[in-house]
Protein backbone atom coordinates (compact mmCIF):
# COMPACT_ATOMS: atom_id res chain seq x y z
CA UNK A 1 0.00 0.00 0.00
CA UNK A 2 3.03 2.35 1.11
CA UNK A 3 4.64 1.56 -2.53
CA UNK A 4 1.26 2.47 -4.15
CA UNK A 5 0.96 5.91 -2.20
CA UNK A 6 4.25 6.92 -3.57
CA UNK A 7 3.75 6.35 -6.83
CA UNK A 8 0.61 7.69 -7.07
CA UNK A 9 1.53 10.90 -4.95
CA UNK A 10 5.40 11.20 -6.81
CA UNK A 11 3.80 10.96 -10.35
CA UNK A 12 4.01 14.17 -12.43
CA UNK A 13 0.33 15.21 -11.84
CA UNK A 14 0.45 15.18 -8.54
CA UNK A 15 3.22 17.51 -7.96
CA UNK A 16 2.59 20.02 -11.09
CA UNK A 17 -1.29 20.61 -9.48
CA UNK A 18 0.08 20.63 -5.80
CA UNK A 19 2.80 23.50 -7.43
CA UNK A 20 -0.27 25.18 -9.38
CA UNK A 21 -2.26 25.19 -6.34
CA UNK A 22 0.81 27.04 -4.45
CA UNK A 23 1.21 29.38 -7.16
CA UNK A 24 -2.52 29.86 -7.50
CA UNK A 25 -2.99 30.69 -3.92
CA UNK A 26 0.14 33.26 -4.12
CA UNK A 27 -1.47 34.82 -7.21
CA UNK A 28 -4.83 34.85 -5.66
CA UNK A 29 -3.31 36.94 -3.20
CA UNK A 30 -1.79 38.99 -5.62
CA UNK A 31 -5.14 39.87 -7.31
CA UNK A 32 -6.91 40.07 -4.05
CA UNK A 33 -4.62 42.87 -3.27
CA UNK A 34 -4.96 44.43 -6.67
CA UNK A 35 -8.49 44.74 -6.34
CA UNK A 36 -9.18 45.56 -3.06
CA UNK A 37 -6.33 48.25 -3.05
CA UNK A 38 -6.08 49.69 -6.48
CA UNK A 39 -9.25 49.10 -8.36
CA UNK A 40 -11.88 49.44 -5.89
CA UNK A 41 -10.22 52.60 -4.40
CA UNK A 42 -10.58 54.00 -8.70
CA UNK A 43 -14.22 52.76 -8.37
CA UNK A 44 -14.81 54.36 -4.93
CA UNK A 45 -13.84 58.00 -6.59
CA UNK A 46 -15.33 57.41 -10.12
CA UNK A 47 -19.02 56.30 -8.13
CA UNK A 48 -18.91 58.20 -5.29
CA UNK A 49 -16.59 55.93 -3.07
CA UNK A 50 -19.11 53.71 -2.67
CA UNK A 51 -17.46 50.71 -0.58
CA UNK A 52 -19.53 47.05 -1.36
CA UNK A 53 -18.36 45.65 2.15
CA UNK A 54 -20.66 48.14 3.90
CA UNK A 55 -24.09 47.55 2.09
CA UNK A 56 -26.23 45.16 4.00
CA UNK A 57 -30.16 45.04 4.57
CA UNK A 58 -30.93 44.46 8.08
CA UNK A 59 -28.14 42.37 8.78
CA UNK A 60 -27.39 40.76 5.41
CA UNK A 61 -24.34 41.30 3.93
CA UNK A 62 -25.42 41.15 0.91
CA UNK A 63 -22.20 44.05 0.26
CA UNK A 64 -19.41 41.35 1.09
CA UNK A 65 -21.15 38.69 -1.12
CA UNK A 66 -21.03 41.67 -4.31
CA UNK A 67 -17.35 42.54 -3.27
CA UNK A 68 -16.18 38.69 -3.37
CA UNK A 69 -18.18 38.10 -6.80
CA UNK A 70 -16.29 40.89 -8.02
CA UNK A 71 -13.12 39.35 -6.83
CA UNK A 72 -13.80 35.80 -7.76
CA UNK A 73 -14.32 37.40 -11.38
CA UNK A 74 -11.03 39.58 -11.42
CA UNK A 75 -8.82 36.44 -10.43
CA UNK A 76 -10.33 34.21 -12.36
CA UNK A 77 -10.01 36.79 -15.72
CA UNK A 78 -6.38 37.28 -14.47
CA UNK A 79 -5.39 33.10 -14.01
CA UNK A 80 -7.61 32.61 -17.31
CA UNK A 81 -5.44 35.18 -19.54
CA UNK A 82 -1.83 33.74 -17.45
CA UNK A 83 -2.96 29.99 -18.48
CA UNK A 84 -3.86 31.11 -22.10
CA UNK A 85 -0.07 32.34 -22.02
CA UNK A 86 1.11 29.51 -20.93
CA UNK A 87 -0.55 27.81 -23.07
CA UNK A 88 1.19 29.36 -26.49
CA UNK A 89 4.37 29.16 -24.58
CA UNK A 90 4.14 25.20 -24.63
CA UNK A 91 2.48 25.36 -27.90
CA UNK A 92 5.51 26.44 -29.37
CA UNK A 93 7.48 24.91 -27.46
CA UNK A 94 5.92 22.42 -28.74
CA UNK A 95 5.77 22.63 -32.15
CA UNK A 96 9.89 23.54 -31.75
CA UNK A 97 10.34 19.84 -31.04
CA UNK A 98 8.18 18.41 -33.71
CA UNK A 99 9.94 20.44 -36.09
CA UNK A 100 13.06 19.26 -34.83
CA UNK A 101 11.91 15.32 -34.43
CA UNK A 102 11.10 15.66 -38.61
CA UNK A 103 14.46 17.14 -39.25
CA UNK A 104 16.23 14.35 -37.72
CA UNK A 105 15.08 11.88 -40.19
CA UNK A 106 17.97 11.62 -42.56
CA UNK A 107 18.04 10.34 -46.29
CA UNK A 108 19.39 7.06 -44.95
CA UNK A 109 16.32 6.44 -42.99
CA UNK A 110 14.17 7.00 -45.93
CA UNK A 111 15.70 4.54 -48.12
CA UNK A 112 15.44 2.10 -45.16
CA UNK A 113 11.99 2.55 -45.28
CA UNK A 114 11.38 2.47 -49.43
CA UNK A 115 13.43 -0.82 -49.21
CA UNK A 116 11.32 -2.12 -46.41
CA UNK A 117 8.43 -1.30 -48.95
CA UNK A 118 9.48 -2.64 -51.97
CA UNK A 119 10.39 -5.93 -49.85
CA UNK A 120 7.00 -6.38 -48.29
CA UNK A 121 5.27 -6.06 -52.07
CA UNK A 122 7.68 -9.02 -53.67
Amino acid sequence: MWEDFKKFALKGNVVDLAVGVVIGSAFGKIVSSLVADIIMPIIGLLIGKVDFKSLHYHGIMYGNFIQNTFDFFIIAFSIFIFIRLISKLHFKKKQEEIVEEAAVETTEDVLKDIRALLQEKK
